[in-house]
């Protein structure tokens, strides 16, 4: 029998007395320039999924800045609500090997378990081929990291070669690849999509969809079509959760996407909805259990 545990896998945080984030600079993001907290968090995410409340998270980076993911871990040490770390180190340089190791011995280093790079950002299509960024992606794999995708749907076409190039290398694409929700012009998006889920070492987060589609009208009959090619392309076994909080303040919050994932799950076995809820997420980021969790449904690593 699952436990009923619900893991976060894909949220933010930042404290901008302590360190700026520029992106928040866009007149868009007005709503969400200010500081959030984990205790924020715990007092926002109040809406259950299939029965079950937040227990665990995994807290992702927002800049590239080694300095981030250091603060990011120091607090994951701290406070217990965070499960893992995804960080940033700049995969196209020489030393990168050695400040990952720095990393995973610094404060807070056991809970570094992937590494992103806002790949959405850059303008040359093979940036994720480039001999310097593989060698980098080399050095994450050689230490036991993992790999989060940051790609738009055009860009789904380097995901794929990334899957190909490197299967020893766990790999889990945010925000779905990043559909067109608001134009509903989802067909390129879908082959490629299906193209990256024949590889099976890669997974998916059903997150970041809110903020993709019209963020003052949404309604879960714009996010279904989605969700129907997630499920049919990777499986339940292959889906984790996200909120992209506090990001999704931008388009109904935490619990509106709670929400809507809970009535997207109606008709889902228990063994399915815990898949999706933490089941996957556990697995791929090698959580350990959280309070609740038994031992016969506890990840490995």
């Amino acid at each position: 029998m699952n436990a009923p545990v619900l893991v976060d896998a894909h949220h933010h945080l930042w404290d901008l007395a302590h360190r700026p984030q520029p992106w928040l600079d866009d007149p868009g993001a007005a709503s969400i320039r200010r500081t959030f907290t984990p205790d924020d968090l715990r007092s926002t995410a109040t809406h259950p999924i299939a029965g079950r409340r937040l227990q665990g998270t995994v807290v992702v980076q927002c800049i590239a800045e080694v300095a981030e993911t250091e603060d990011l871990l120091a607090l994951a040490e701290r406070e217990p609500l965070i499960q893992a770390v995804v960080g940033w180190a700049d995969l196209a340089s020489p030393a990168v090997g050695d400040v990952l190791d720095q990393l995973l011995a610094g404060p807070g280093g056991g809970y570094l378990r992937s590494l992103r790079h806002l790949v959405q950002g850059e303008t040359d299509p093979n940036w994720l081929q480039r001999p310097d960024v593989e060698r980098g992606l080399g050095a994450a794999r050689d230490r036991g990291l993992r790999y989060d995708v940051l790609v738009r749907d055009h860009q789904l076409d380097q995901a794929t070669r990334l899957a190909e190039r490197f299967p020893e290398l766990p790999q889990v694409l945010d925000h779905a690849g990043k559909p067109d929700l608001v134009g509903r012009d989802i067909a390129d998006w879908e082959r490629g999509i299906r193209r990256l889920a024949a590889h099976p070492h890669v997974v998916c987060k059903v997150s970041g969809l809110v903020t993709e589609a019209d963020r003052t009208r949404w309604t879960t009959a714009d996010i279904r079509p989605v969700w129907d090619v997630l499920v049919s392309a990777f499986g339940p076994e292959r889906l984790m959760f996200g909120s992209d909080w506090p990001v999704a303040n931008l388009a109904g919050g935490w619990n509106r996407w709670a929400a809507t994932v809970d009535e997207l799950l109606t008709g889902w076995s228990d063994g399915d909805a815990h898949a999706l809820l933490a089941g996957t997420a556990s697995t791929f980021y090698g959580l350990p259990p959280v309070a609740g969790e038994s031992d016969t449904t506890a990840p490995t690593t």
